[in-house]
């Protein structure tokens, strides 16, 4: 009891001398909360889209992919809630943020049985050697490893590799980043991924065009399913 009330006293004193905020919106944090204050976490734009039933995201692949089911965790909007979160784990050094969107995200999918026993491999997006020596992780990785978890599956992270270096791809068309990225991808060892549930996952979804070049790389083995996932979907592209 006492160790507890002194690493409190311990918590609240670090708090005031270096105050942690919000990703959100910048307050200040108080005790028990994480990332987020109360009040951005109550508002995160949850997609409860469902792995059981078709949704918007599904039909982003309809006729250019053949995968097994597709969902994503958040809707993604210009400075929002969630464009903050993302940027802070992707360019301010914030790793943890993937675990703890992985971890939000992980425990619905096990609360609600959706995929359970259905993945063998959660895979992400990979980064190009070079910006991983650059960034010094992939953004995308915490937040599979945590899914992996909460699965009870195998997180890899070596079996689908990035072989060009390329710069954003935001501003170009749909054609524009396919013929970019359709030799970007490759795959390490085949015969790992045959006849596999393989999750892929990614951060955002805009256009889809990178999972879509990466599943089509994925498919180069025999018999391998394709499930999607990604921490947030722009959800203009149906609007």
């Amino acid at each position: 009891m006492l160790y507890k009330k002194l690493t409190n006293i311990l918590i609240d004193i670090n708090s005031v001398l270096v105050p942690k905020v919000c990703f959100g919106c910048n307050a200040h944090l108080i005790r028990g909360e994480e990332y987020l204050c109360t009040t951005c976490r109550n508002n995160l734009p949850l997609t409860e889209y469902s792995f059981n039933e078709e949704n918007p995201v599904d039909r982003i692949f309809y006729g250019r992919i053949n995968i097994e089911k597709a969902s994503s965790f958040l809707f993604f909007t210009e400075k929002g809630i969630v464009q903050q979160l993302i940027h802070n784990l992707k360019y301010r050094n914030q790793e943890q943020i993937g675990n703890f969107l992985g971890d939000w995200y992980g425990f619905l999918l096990r609360d609600s049985n959706e995929l359970k026993g259905a993945i063998d491999i959660v895979i992400p997006v990979p980064l190009h050697p070079k910006r991983m020596k650059k960034r010094g992780y992939n953004q995308v990785s915490s937040f599979a490893k945590r899914l992996a978890y909460h699965l009870d599956t195998k997180y890899r992270d070596d079996l689908l590799v990035k072989t060009l270096n390329t710069k954003t791809q935001t501003k170009k068309s749909r054609m524009g980043r396919w013929q970019n990225k359709k030799s970007l991808f490759a795959l390490t060892d085949i015969e790992s991924l045959k006849s596999k549930n393989v999750l892929l996952v990614d951060d955002v979804i805009t256009t889809g065009g990178t999972m879509e070049i990466c599943a089509k790389t994925l498919s180069q083995a025999e018999g391998v399913n394709i499930y999607i996932a990604s921490m947030a979907v722009v959800p203009k592209l149906w609007n």
